[in-house]
């Protein structure tokens, strides 16, 4: 479980692998005195173990599901990526509740300055929307975010100068691809709507045979 509140950015020093699996290696200095191997770390918003702990990198393995479904199969040495580690019963949630599974890939689709703040469009194709609410919170790259606008193919976001600071957000231009992951409350109450849709409603007869009308 995450927050989507950043903690570090680390610089992907080696990828090796293929579509059956790879292996990164980041450097990640201002985390590697506390993480171990087995903690759990999201990287640009996916939840990955870590595999090992050595030379100042943390090195893990990304299987075929996640390359498929995120944007880590595009990582190059040299990349940055946005880092935070799991929460701890007993901190504080600043962001909103964040899985680290990612639900697609979004783009973005335009980068506008409005005072002191950059709002982004980021278009989400093939997905369904209704997941996505205006003042609602989502994760874009692990970033926890407020959505401001909801839009046909995508929704609206605004980036304040801390955040801009603090992620990778100031090297995503028009068409940088993000992973995106939804509100899991939101997730959860579509997925029971939806399953009480198709519930086949009971016989008014049978109510009443059992005393239940």
């Amino acid at each position: 479980m995450f927050t989507g509140i950043i903690e570090a950015i680390g610089r992907v020093e080696d990828c090796r692998g293929s579509s059956a699996g790879s292996r990164i290696a980041i450097e990640a200095a201002p985390l590697i005195e506390e993480v171990r191997d087995g903690d759990s770390i999201a990287v640009d918003g996916v939840c990955l173990t870590v595999a090992g702990v050595a030379g100042g990198r943390l090195h893990f393995d990304v299987g075929p599901e996640s390359l498929s479904r995120t944007t880590l199969g595009q990582l190059r040495p040299g990349d940055l990526v946005n880092l935070e580690r799991a929460l701890l019963a007993s901190g504080r949630l600043d962001g909103h509740l964040v899985l680290g599974h990612v639900d697609c890939v979004g783009q973005i689709a335009q980068a506008e300055q409005r005072g002191t703040a950059i709002d982004l469009s980021i278009e989400v194709r093939g997905q369904p929307l209704e997941l996505v609410v205006e003042k609602g919170s989502i994760a874009v790259h692990g970033i926890s975010l407020t959505v401001n606008r909801v839009a046909v193919r995508g929704f609206g976001v605004s980036i304040v100068p801390t955040t801009r600071q603090r992620t990778t957000v100031a090297r995503w231009r028009a068409g940088s691809r993000v992973n995106i992951e939804f509100d899991v409350i939101g997730r959860y109450l579509a997925r029971l709507a939806g399953a009480a849709r198709q519930r086949p409603a009971l016989d008014e007869d049978f109510l009443k045979e059992h005393g239940f009308a």
